[in-house]
């Protein structure tokens, strides 16, 4: 518990720091709305073909989601099992959808934005958000999000086992402009 507490009370320093170096961007002016701080990235992985028949290629413009982790370990921590933080991330990323797809309603590039990317090490449950999990190619760079996300990882877990560590890996989430503009634009 002391080890938790000294974590974020370190990250609630650095957060800003990362905030400004990561060029992210909050979903909307009031920043309590939605757990997303996302920015525009090129696409560097495989081709990939989601199930609505969009075609992400190499340099196409998507819309990169990282989830405010310090906001969403901040409101899970009174929470004492994982289901129960489980069940609270998803319902705070479904309520932050359709921010999302307002931004990028709302976005100058709008037009050039093909979808949304994210990577995760934890994707219980996000096919039911409309996202496709694709495994990414480098496994160098598998190995360092795995790392990077092991701390996130020990502090959103009650109980922390290095043997359930293992058996996450990496994964892109990815969802189509269309489809989210299908499913989550008002």
């Amino acid at each position: 518990m002391l080890m938790r507490f000294v974590f974020l009370s370190f990250w609630r320093y650095i957060d800003p720091v990362y905030f400004s170096l990561t060029r992210l961007q909050y979903l909307c002016s009031d920043q309590e709305k939605g757990i997303f701080r996302v920015r525009l990235t090129r696409y560097k992985g495989k081709n990939v073909t989601l199930s609505d028949g969009t075609e992400i290629c190499k340099n196409d413009l998507l819309v990169k989601i990282h989830l405010h982790n310090i906001k969403v370990i901040k409101d899970c921590t009174p929470m004492k099992n994982d289901l129960s933080k489980g069940k609270a991330v998803f319902k705070m990323v479904l309520d932050s959808m359709p921010y999302l797809a307002s931004y990028i309603y709302d976005h100058p590039k709008k037009e050039k934005i093909k979808g949304i990317i994210g990577i995760t090490l934890i994707n219980k449950g996000v096919k039911g958000l409309g996202f496709e999990c694709v495994l990414p190619e480098s496994k160098l760079y598998k190995q360092f999000k795995k790392i990077s996300q092991m701390f996130i990882y020990v502090l959103s877990h009650s109980t922390i086992s290095v043997k359930n560590f293992k058996k996450h890996h990496p994964v892109y989430l990815m969802m189509s402009k269309e489809k989210l503009m299908e499913k989550y634009k008002n």
